[in-house]
């Protein structure tokens, strides 16, 4: 997946957990990850979604998704939202 591309309007975007919830250190994935996780938009919707693990914490995932609109995202969420695909 590539980088996100800022045109999710804000009420659509995933809620994205604040740094000090996402902890340290964080690991960037050489790779990105195959994963479904659980996100939260800002207008309180939640979704399933396959998405790419791009960086992590021991208690955080930051994932890199296509919204329902079909434009890329990311954003952080807790590590127990992840699975492996």
């Amino acid at each position: 997946m590539a980088r996100r591309s800022d045109t999710t309007p804000f009420p659509e975007r995933a809620r994205s957990l604040t740094p000090r919830q996402v902890g340290q250190p964080v690991t960037q994935a050489e790779t990105p990850i195959p994963v479904r996780t659980w996100i939260l938009t800002v207008r309180g919707e939640e979704r399933e979604v396959d998405a790419e693990a791009i960086a992590w914490t021991p208690r955080a995932v930051r994932v890199a998704y296509t919204d329902k609109f079909g434009r890329l995202d990311t954003a952080w969420v807790w590590a127990s939202a992840v699975r492996r695909r």
